[in-house]
């Protein structure tokens, strides 16, 4: 029988580890379910789930170059019809008044401009910008002034 991925193989299991059962196959071969491919849900012992000369049937998942096979108990039980049935169903966006507004951003523009459709000269734009800042400034440092500082005292403690 050629071994191959996705075939389904039988076989006994030969040996137990805490990462997995080992499990001899037609042919001599000998394949491995690893601890995560024996059951659908977490398992913390594999004794709970196989025991030693056991006969299971498991799904081929891979075969390296080296011949290692890897097997899954698993995946034999997964049915294609529940992977479709899964899919996500497609979000409904919800209305864009139900989302924060969008920042308000600096366009260029000074709000006391001649007229709307003039753009400012680069000196005028950093000239703004700055009265802009020092405004932002001047506010935050009054709110921090009533507020009280939090920083370190410069005083030394006694």
């Amino acid at each position: 029988m050629q071994i191959e991925e996705g075939v389904i193989v039988s076989g006994k299991v030969t040996g137990l580890t805490d990462f997995g059962a080992f499990v001899e196959l037609e042919g001599g071969k000998t394949g491995m379910v690893h601890i995560s491919e024996v059951a659908p849900n977490y398992v913390k012992d594999i004794r709970e789930h196989l025991t030693v000369g056991q006969e299971i049937n498991a799904k081929v998942i891979s075969v390296s170059p080296e011949g290692k096979i890897s097997l899954s108990i698993r995946k034999l039980n997964e049915q294609p019809k529940e992977k479709e049935q899964r899919q996500p169903q497609q979000r409904t966006q919800r209305p864009r008044q139900d989302r924060r507004p969008a920042p308000n951003v600096w366009n260029g523009q000074k709000s006391d401009s001649p007229a709307s459709g003039e753009k400012m000269s680069l000196d005028d734009m950093i000239a703004s910008f700055k009265k802009q800042s020092e405004e932002k400034q001047t506010a935050l440092k009054r709110v921090d002034s009533k507020r009280g500082s939090m920083g370190y005292s410069r005083r030394g403690s006694k």
